[in-house]
């Protein structure tokens, strides 16, 4: 069964949808986001009635927008609280503390952030929403004297973000202040099936610009970045499918991983792989498999096969994020193809509403292994070469 809310459901998910005739809950969002009579719609009643009869019952959400829909009609079942405990970033570090011991991490409310003294504090730290969606909100803190022009920054952060997405998905009524680890930062998506071991359908490599970068414009994947990481993430997600009994559920895991190969817990996105249906997307692109079949039907990847096909080539996602400082309602236009014209291998443009969304799209584009120069440059771009302002 699968939920579908806004703001973005892929023609690709659609399609996967229709030919294998998966159930979609027929509220109105997905009735709006998805016109097509052929769809397999089942009512909200009986979407509740199936996990009345079955508890087991798979569920997939493409948006985190539609949590709201689980609490309320579902909450005779573990999901309510499973969400709850993974999209509260505090809630979740204190689940981890005895895995974690000497991970430094402290929740406060937004109104005592201006107070706060940080002088006794680690440096580099963290800070973001303790209820959180891409990035959003989110800044390093490298020393005392940063800590003035990052409350400036948290505040424009705020009056950007309101009405962007529902309370269950971005809150800034608390926030988190959690250590800073070195090391680098990998997005999982997988799901924890009926027996909870967990199955990774895909790792991507959160590339950033400098060591201040805390945006999401690549995650990168290929034969290395799966084969050098698999074990000891398989190992981790089995610890957090343990502590928080998950069975028949998708995720997708953020972490990092410093030198000796310690993996330190960043998030775990309940119930959904990538957001805007990207990285289970990707994975057909890369390697030939559908990420929300192998779910649904509780298939586990080949990888000793895909990789004798795919050994050479690296896939990303590139995230056009706003980050040209020009409001998006002053833009006039994005010149998509002089975008496409900077890589050699685009697989797929998605494009977004730049006025509405702090986006202007996402990429998908293959490129060999050694060869990084386009995704260097695209980057450390600010984008205005493609920017027309108003």
């Amino acid at each position: 069964m699968i939920l579908i809310d806004k703001p973005f459901v892929s023609e690709f998910l659609i399609e996967t949808i229709k030919k294998n005739n998966f159930s979609v809950v027929s509220t109105e969002v997905a009735k709006e986001l998805i016109n097509d009579a052929g769809i397999n719609w089942i009512s909200e009643n009986k979407a509740k009635n199936l996990f009345h009869n079955n508890p087991n019952t798979l569920l997939y959400t493409n948006s985190e927008n539609s949590i709201s829909w689980i609490e309320n009609n579902l909450t005779f079942t573990t999901l309510p609280n499973q969400i709850h405990t993974f999209k509260n970033k505090i809630k979740f570090r204190e689940l981890l503390e005895e895995t974690f011991p000497n991970y430094f991490f402290k929740g406060v409310k937004y109104e005592q952030l201006k107070t706060l003294d940080i002088s006794n504090f680690k440096f580099p730290f963290i800070i973001k929403p303790a209820v959180g969606f891409f990035s959003l909100g989110v800044h390093k803190v490298d020393s005392l004297n940063v800590w003035s022009e990052i409350l400036l920054k948290i505040e424009s952060d705020i009056s950007k973000l309101e009405g962007l997405y529902p309370k269950e998905v971005i809150d800034v009524t608390d926030f988190i202040i959690e250590e800073y680890f070195e090391g680098e930062e990998y997005a999982i998506d997988c799901y924890f099936n009926e027996t909870g071991e967990p199955v990774i359908l895909n790792i991507l490599h959160h590339v950033f610009s400098s060591a201040s970068d805390v945006s999401d414009r690549i995650y990168s994947t290929s034969k290395d970045i799966i084969e050098k990481n698999k074990d000891g993430i398989q190992k981790f997600l089995h610890t957090i499918g343990i502590k928080t009994n998950l069975k028949n559920f998708p995720a997708h895991v953020e972490v990092r991983i410093d030198n000796e190969g310690q993996i330190f817990p960043i998030e775990v996105n309940p119930l959904r792989f990538g957001g805007w249906c990207t990285t289970a997307d990707l994975s057909w692109f890369a390697f030939g498999f559908n990420s929300y079949e192998y779910f649904l039907t509780q298939q586990i990847p080949n990888w000793q096969n895909i990789f004798n096909l795919k050994a050479d080539k690296k896939y990303s996602i590139i995230v056009l994020d706003n980050n040209s400082g020009i409001n998006g309602n002053d833009i006039e236009s994005f010149d998509y193809d002089l975008l496409l014209s900077d890589f050699h291998h685009p697989l797929d443009l998605r494009k977004a509403d730049f006025s509405k969304f702090p986006v202007f799209g996402f990429l998908f584009v293959e490129t060999q292994v050694g060869n990084d120069s386009e995704l260097i440059n695209i980057l450390t771009s600010n984008l205005r070469k493609y920017i027309k302002v108003r």
